[in-house]
């Protein structure tokens, strides 16, 4: 089979002869009825999601309440990233680090070439260039993701800027990343017998790989998120972070917000990462408690930056849209992210109303007396089952949230004066504090971690660590990641932005929360953008700098003197428990730990010993 005997739906004139050399390689291994080439148009659009609504793939909610939005059910062995079938495929395993699951590249595309062929056979081929930043901006890059599902059609042009003006910038000759994907459910079988379609199709057997040296993505089995939106985690943070640290620049994940204080019309720029359930979509969208600020988003998840003219770190966010968890999202915790759901929204494994709206649980206080759950089956209160799957989601449009910054989509990105990183912890990590310096910062980032708080989690109270929030999206070794971004601060020099750590969820002794969260978070923050302004001092600890009591800004917030100061206490025989478990967690890189942290754990040591 090649491209010339396949219905080409009027390709695009002018590709490239490496795109369709490529697309024809991948037509004669998956064997298509049919191939297109996605324009991005709004005609696009809707012929897809009525075809989706008849085959059973979208639910059509009512209209009148939600117009435009569109409620997907997936298989339940298919609901969510597989981390464990998540393989860097390096030449070398070393390079690909005691933290990602390792796969020889040979012997992977052996098996790549055994599942997909033939893995497209009755369907159609779906060619998606799209490109992660604004079209034609510096620090941007083009992808084609070839797929045979329209659910990943329809997310995509959500998440990226895709279609025709993407492939514009393709066919000029500007680099691009290939990236496969197959649910891996063919319509017709080996032995040429049809079958019937159904509305989520999936297979047991799956495989998402990440070939660093080549710049490919292979995804195989699963129709669902970061499995098959190959241009979020695989290539936004895998593949760019090799990209990155090739070219001398981040891919994080990290949160990018505009705050700008309204007294002077100063502008920040912060970037934040956070591990799972830590509360970074709703720092994302964070409405702050305190007058006279101004709180603007960029991105609520990644961040690519890249040394700008001036020497300063300019911040973009990749993706064109927001793909949310939804349960626990409500007028309460996140009145920004709930709005912009509001129209053109793809709602997934959420509850469906009876009037024809969606529902999971945190949405309102009261659950409605009867809906259908995210498996299609009846639901009450008191069933005993989940109505939404816990990591059932929306994908929306960045510019549908109110709080979007008119600068979201500046090409050029914007100067970051403020790095955050933060985990959950009920012990010991204060509620902020700055680093001594950007060494100091890198070896913040590497010991982030968060305390276990369920057996079926682990250890109660065992820490969790996720540097950086990338353990499971850096795309090679974790300690060269590492020393790459020591490389990267010593040529920012001075004009490097500042690094803290939050920590939301520290917890008195009988358990309360010692800090209300939510939009109190502004708080702390507004006293690390007047460090970095040079406004107040600082009282050096074992953490790194803490904030003078006084200059906590806690006008009008319920909460004692002592749990205030608990917030800040740290305990130095805890934090030599804290050394010693960094020291067992670094041991496993072995040689390839960057000295610069070595050397951060024995200050770190040295600060506790003078503490006592």
């Amino acid at each position: 089979m090649s491209l010339a005997t396949i219905n080409l739906d009027a390709a695009p004139a002018g590709l490239p002869e490496e795109v369709v050399a490529w697309v024809s390689s991948v037509a004669e291994l998956t064997q298509p009825e049919a191939i297109h080439f996605c324009d991005g148009s709004t005609e696009e659009r809707d012929r897809l999601n009525a075809q989706m609504i008849a085959s059973g793939t979208f639910i059509e909610l009512n209209q009148a309440k939600r117009p435009g939005c569109y409620l997907a059910r997936s298989n339940p062995s298919d609901v969510a990233r597989v981390e464990a079938r998540t393989f860097i495929c390096s030449e070398h395993p070393e390079d690909a680090g005691p933290t990602n699951n390792w796969a020889d590249p040979d012997d992977m595309r052996l098996t790549l070439q055994r599942v997909f062929a033939g893995s497209m056979r009755g369907r159609t081929m779906y060619v998606i260039p799209f490109s992660m930043g604004p079209l034609g901006g510096p620090i941007s890059k083009l992808g084609i993701e070839i797929t045979d599902s329209p659910y990943v059609v329809a997310n995509m042009r959500i998440m990226t800027r895709m279609g025709d003006a993407a492939l514009e910038h393709i066919k000029n000759g500007e680099y691009w990343v290939p990236a496969v994907h197959s649910v891996g459910y063919p319509l017709i079988d080996d032995a040429g017998e049809p079958r019937e379609d159904i509305p989520w199709p999936c297979n047991d057997e799956k495989y998402i790989c990440h070939f660093p040296e080549t710049r490919e993505i292979w995804s195989y089995g699963s129709g669902y998120g970061g499995n098959a939106l190959l241009g979020k985690k695989c290539y936004a943070l895998r593949i760019a972070s090799v990209l990155a640290r090739d070219e001398g620049w981040l891919a994080e994940h990290m949160l990018i917000l505009r705050i700008t204080r309204q007294s002077d019309g100063r502008r920040f720029h912060l970037t934040a990462a956070f591990p799972s359930a830590c509360g970074k979509t709703n720092l994302a969208m964070l409405r702050p408690t305190i007058p006279g600020w101004k709180v603007e988003t960029i991105g609520d998840d990644i961040a690519w930056m890249r040394p700008g003219p001036a020497g300063r770190l300019h911040a973009i966010n990749p993706e064109a849209g927001f793909f949310g968890v939804a349960p626990g999202t409500s007028e309460e915790t996140n009145p920004t992210a709930l709005h912009a759901l509001d129209h053109d929204t793809i709602f997934t494994n959420v509850g469906l109303t009876d009037d024809g709206d969606v529902w999971w649980e945190g949405l309102t206080d009261e659950p409605p007396a009867h809906l259908i759950d995210w498996q299609g089956h009846d639901w009450t209160p008191d069933c005993g089952r989940k109505a939404a799957h816990p990591n059932s989601r929306f994908t929306v449009r960045a510019s549908q949230a109110e709080s979007i910054s008119p600068d979201w989509e500046d090409p050029a990105g914007v100067p970051v004066d403020v790095i955050l990183f933060g985990g959950r912890r009920a012990h010991n990590v204060p509620l902020i504090s700055e680093s001594y310096d950007w060494n100091h910062g890198v070896f913040v980032g590497a010991t982030v971690s968060s305390e276990q708080t369920a057996a079926a989690e682990g250890t109660v109270g065992a820490l969790r660590r996720d540097p950086f929030a990338m353990l499971p999206f850096c795309g090679y070794n974790m300690a060269d990641y590492w020393g790459h971004w020591l490389r990267l601060g010593a040529q920012l020099g001075a004009k490097a932005p500042r690094i803290f750590q939050v920590n939301w969820f520290r917890k008195a002794d009988d358990g309360h929360f010692l800090w209300p969260g939510f939009g109190d978070n502004s708080r702390p923050i507004e006293w690390a953008l007047r460090r970095v302004a040079g406004e107040v001092e600082a009282v050096d600890a074992i953490s790194g700098r803490l904030p003078a009591l006084d200059d906590l800004n806690t006008d009008g917030l319920d909460i004692t003197d002592a749990d205030l100061e608990h917030l800040f206490e740290l305990d130095p025989d805890a934090w030599a428990t804290e050394a010693d478990l960094t020291e067992e967690y670094f041991a496993q890189f072995a040689d390839r730990l960057p000295a610069e942290l070595q050397g951060q754990l024995t200050a770190l040591r040295n600060r506790i010993a003078a503490a006592r």
